[in-house]
């Protein structure tokens, strides 16, 4: 299969199935600053098989795409945590920001860029403070456009407990940045 074959259909199988992995990741996530890297693990994959075996070989792509999601959950966690054993914790400033995560500002910069710039970095902050589920809840409803049944459906609650997470976690986040 030629390069030209391959990357059209890899970008094909991308966009009928990056929401459901994505999706499905986010659901799956212990953490939430995995999922990005889960998802691109996961079509690193698609693509090689499309490289080795050709379009062809995929019979049903959001399946196929979901299956080597699935796989790649599996295999960061279990990882994760026979890795954990070995490394140490990451270094953190006074903040308790990991040193590897500070973002140099542009000299440039003006001041309503700054203060809005701080604004969202203190919701950031504020929402990676809360649980798990109520990041995931922040994710899928704002990040990828999921609706309330949808994502009560995708984490396994129930609506109204979605709907609690995400309103009262905006109620302090409006009080916190007024």
């Amino acid at each position: 299969m030629t390069d030209i074959n391959v990357v059209a259909a890899f970008n094909s199988i991308y966009d009928a199935t990056n929401n459901a992995v994505l999706s499905f990741v986010m659901a799956k996530c212990g953490n939430t600053a995995d999922i990005q890297d889960i998802v691109q693990e996961t079509y690193v994959e698609l693509y090689r098989v499309l490289e080795k075996r050709g379009a062809d070989y995929i019979q049903n792509e959001k399946a196929f795409c979901l299956r080597i999601a699935k796989h790649k959950v599996h295999r960061h966690y279990s990882l994760v945590e026979r890795l954990r054993m070995f490394v140490p914790p990451t270094l953190t400033d006074e903040d308790g920001e990991d040193l590897d995560y500070i973002e140099i500002e542009s000299e440039f910069m003006t001041d309503v860029f700054a203060i809005d710039r701080i604004m969202v970095e203190e919701a950031k902050a504020f929402i990676r403070q809360k649980p798990q589920d109520v990041q995931k809840v922040f994710y899928l409803y704002y990040s990828l456009g999921n609706t309330i049944p949808e994502i009560a459906q995708l984490l396994d609650l129930g609506e109204s407990n979605v709907k609690q997470k995400l309103y009262r976690t905006l109620k302090e986040l409006r009080e916190l940045l007024q």
